[in-house]
């Protein structure tokens, strides 16, 4: 027991330090010496962004940490350098960025009509080729500024190939490893807003789209779906493709009763990436008073609520550590972008890595 408290009293200490050493923000700050123009070879994404946060006057915030009583819109570019690796995450370490070897965030937008929005969104779209005008909705985790959100899921774009338009909901988190409970509540407080993101989705001319939430946000992207389950509008308009969780931080108990709200055809869909090794996730278990979280239980468990669950308890190769190995292993990235764009199965990955187990339902 002793060991144990010492354990999880070493990661708490870690997560203090990684919230203090933590990049700063860096939307819509460009260098004056290095204008993105200047970069040969720069490829740029557009990311579109559904936020309950405050809006913020600080440079290079755009949303702070505060909660907004309604759904706000932005959308913003992203740049990513010529120098990338696969898996790994250029951030900028000081201001302003360097566009040669980081990852930039550059004009943002904001839109104070969900209709501005939407035609925005749709323009995206109409670039794409039939087929692949589908929308990625990506829910980031537990302790992170909208910054941090934004930089992931540009290098998770840039790295899986998504074919489709990315929107980032970027609920209320403090961005402090210490705020747990902040975090947890500013969930509960955003599904409220997840009708009106699902409203807003519902409202473009996607065809199709997949929903990719990570550590908490996973339990945020559940408790939609439910909600939506509840009120008879769950996949009546959108297709939906794939739902990944990853390192998903839910009860086990929770997620069996949200599992039994949902129709099979949807709970086929859900794909679970865990990992035995997730420190974070210990954490969390500790914090919850030592119910399992589902990011990091017995495949065995999980099988039981008809899901795919796809284990990366050996892969070891993650520049993000073990919470966030959906995007800081090379071979992880890759796969799971195999399985969005083929708008279908992830397919039988088990002969391409022996790293990665899946088992299906």
């Amino acid at each position: 027991m002793l060991v144990r408290v010492k354990t999880v009293a070493i990661t708490l200490v870690l997560f203090i330090l990684i919230a203090c050493s933590r990049s700063p923000s860096v939307i819509g700050v460009s260098h004056p010496e290095i204008p993105v123009s200047s970069v040969p070879n720069l490829k740029t994404h557009k990311i579109f962004i559904l936020s309950t946060r405050s809006a913020s006057d600080k440079l290079g915030e755009l949303y702070s940490s505060s909660r907004a009583p309604e759904l706000l819109m932005a959308s913003v570019e992203t740049t990513v350098p010529p120098t990338h690796v696969t898996g790994v995450l250029e951030r900028p370490k000081k201001l302003p960025p360097d566009p040669r070897t980081e990852f930039t965030i550059i004009n943002p937008s904001t839109y104070e009509q969900e209709t501005s929005f939407v035609q925005e969104v749709n323009k995206e779209l109409a670039k794409r080729s039939l087929g692949n005008r589908e929308l990625l909705v990506f829910i980031h985790g537990f302790n992170n500024t909208t910054s941090e959100a934004v930089l992931r899921l540009s290098q998770f774009v840039e790295d899986t190939n998504y074919k489709g338009v990315p929107i980032l909901f970027t609920w209320a988190s403090a961005g402090k490893g210490t705020d747990y409970v902040y975090d947890m509540n500013s969930v509960l407080i955003a599904r409220a807003r997840i009708t009106d993101m699902a409203r807003v989705v519902n409202s473009t001319r996607a065809e199709g789209g997949d929903v990719f939430a990570h550590s908490m946000g996973a339990f945020l992207a559940m408790e939609g779906l439910v909600a939506a389950q509840k009120a008879g509008t769950l996949g009546t308009r959108t297709r939906i493709n794939h739902i990944v969780l990853a390192s998903p931080d839910i009860d086990m108990d929770l997620f069996e009763t949200q599992v039994s709200i949902l129709p099979s055809e949807i709970v086929n869909k859900i794909y679970l990436l865990i990992s035995n090794d997730d420190t974070a996730l210990r954490t969390a278990r500790w914090l919850a008073g030592g119910v399992p979280r589902v990011g990091a239980a017995d495949v065995l468990e999980l099988e039981r609520f008809g899901v795919t669950v796809i284990d990366l308890g050996q892969v070891k190769d993650s520049s993000s550590g073990s919470h966030s190995k959906f995007a800081g292993s090379p071979e992880v990235v890759q796969l799971i972008g195999d399985g969005m764009n083929s708008h279908s199965d992830f397919g039988d990955i088990g002969h391409r890595t022996t790293s990665i187990r899946i088992f299906r339902h």
